[in-house]
């Protein structure tokens, strides 16, 4: 017999929950296989088969808590899948009724055990704690018994056999309302962990948000003379996130304490460049981080993120894309976003955020007025160690940067 275990997942997390089994009780298994995918706070893990053989125990079911190191399941390295059976009814006869009929009632009541709809494990501690999991009340949606509810079940609080036993008492009617449909959803363990940091940075930091706009004609024809010859040389198209990274680090290198975070009653101000890039991945959101972006040219960041982008979408993001960025860009423009107050990620203190662009009529001196194509653009900061002053002045330097492309060069 081999024991599943939970792998050794990263020095700052310690356990997971089971997302969903690819291989179920009594298949057959080969080494490498994938048996389960794992969720933890940042990444999915897949858990590997490391034996051949068969899958004869399934010790955690789906949306339980595990710990590294723990036992998941057994693999039975001798063992031989099994198969489905068919059982073959004969059709009742007239002299074979009054047998079916005649039946033992334990027979019965075994068929009943059966027809309820359980976990592997919910049968498993049901049969060890000696309940009948007909008596067993669930709030899944689907009836399904799982293991809590064995362990909640409480024997002593059923005073009425199963002869004595009275109507259930009917689900209150919002819950049954045919007119009011509902749908449960299990929050992934990723989603909880989004909630929790989000409510934390808003509990613990003082966070503002300050506003600017940003003329984008410069950058919009500077990109559609370039973007062709730009594409051919470097097998990558120009976006506009090379253009803001590199005014976001030109932009730190003047305001430092905007690339800094607070650790204990001392500031770490960091002499390097790792630029989280927000992404919206299938389930949730993820700042995947691209590294020593000051060394780097247009062509290296518009590769960089996209690489990023994939792997999030395909959740292939390890753990070490995800850690260790110093400041977050997020762009609500690519889903219509004209302005909103980007959260911080914590523990970095500032965050920029970036919008949709939008034609405006735009004055150009007490006479003049032209349609431009303008953007919103919003930076979020931690007060308890960023001024106003350094936060305006940042956003500032920003706007004249990306107004003025060509600068980017030099202070990239």
């Amino acid at each position: 017999m081999a024991e599943v275990k939970v792998p050794e997942l990263a020095e700052s997390i310690s356990e997971g929950t089971v997302g969903k089994w690819l291989k179920q009780q009594g298949e057959a298994v080969a080494m490498g296989d994938i048996l389960l995918e794992l969720e933890t706070d940042k990444v999915n893990v897949e858990i590997i088969a490391e034996n051949e053989g068969v899958l004869t125990q399934v010790l955690k079911e789906e949306g339980d808590t595990v710990k590294v190191g723990e036992t998941i399941a057994v693999i039975d390295e001798a063992g031989v899948a099994s198969a489905p059976k068919v059982e073959s009814k004969p059709e009742p006869t007239p002299q074979t009724a009054p047998e079916v009929k005649a039946q033992p009632l334990i027979f019965q009541e075994e068929e009943a055990k059966q027809s309820v709809v359980a976990s592997p494990a919910a049968r498993k501690h049901a049969r060890e704690r000696g309940i009948d999991l007909n008596e067993i009340n669930t709030m899944d949606p689907l009836g399904r018994v799982r293991k809590h509810d064995v362990s909640s079940f409480d024997p002593n609080q059923q005073v009425a056999t199963p002869k004595q036993a009275t109507p259930k008492a009917a689900p209150k009617a919002e819950e049954v309302n045919p007119a009011k449909p509902v749908e449960r959803q299990r929050m992934s363990r990723r989603r909880q962990t989004i909630a929790k940091r989000l409510v934390e940075v808003q509990q613990s930091a003082a966070m503002l948000t300050t506003f600017n706009e940003v003329d984008m004609t410069a950058i919009m024809a500077l990109r559609n003379k370039r973007k062709d010859a730009f594409e051919k040389k470097n097998n990558v198209k120009l976006g506009f996130m090379s253009f803001f990274t590199k005014a976001v680090i030109g932009a730190l290198k003047k305001f430092p304490l905007l690339n800094a975070e607070i650790q204990g009653d001392e500031i770490v101000l960091k002499k390097f460049y790792d630029i989280g890039i927000a992404v919206s991945a299938p389930e949730g959101l993820v700042v995947p981080v691209v590294r020593d972006a000051d060394r780097m040219s247009f062509a290296e960041i518009e590769k960089g993120i996209g690489d990023l982008a994939v792997k999030a979408r395909d959740n292939k993001l390890a753990l070490s894309d995800l850690q260790g960025g110093t400041f977050t860009i997020t762009n609500g423009g690519v889903f219509g976003s004209l302005l909103s107050t980007p959260i911080l990620n914590a523990p970095q203190v500032g965050i920029l955020g970036m919008h949709t662009i939008q034609t405006r009529p735009v004055a150009i001196d007490q006479e003049r007025m032209e349609n431009r194509p303008m953007m919103y653009i919003a930076l979020s900061y931690d007060h308890r160690i960023v001024d106003g002053r350094e936060a305006v002045g940042f956003l500032v330097t920003v706007k004249n940067l990306l107004e003025d492309p060509e600068s980017l060069l030099l202070e990239g």
